[in-house]
């Protein structure tokens, strides 16, 4: 007798958590349904994935950052 899939999946899931756990973070975190179908529908739109849009996010906030803090060097704050 076969050992049904259900069964399966849940072994190598229980067996590969840690290792899931320490390759990769999920936030758990929300934004407003309205917002949030805005997003989804650009990202299908254009397509680009929601690894896209943070890896984007988090490269442009950085460079506002680096830009922020020359300024500010330069005006003497």
């Amino acid at each position: 007798m076969r050992t049904p899939k259900k069964e399966i999946d849940k072994r190598y899931e229980t067996k590969h958590k840690q290792e899931r756990k320490e390759k990769h973070k999920v936030w758990g975190t929300s934004v407003r349904r309205e917002y949030a179908e805005e997003i989804d529908e650009f990202l299908k739109k254009n397509g680009y994935t929601k690894v896209q849009l943070i890896e984007a996010g988090y490269k442009a906030l950085q460079e506002e950052n680096h830009k922020e803090k020359i300024t500010a060097e330069h005006s003497g704050a």
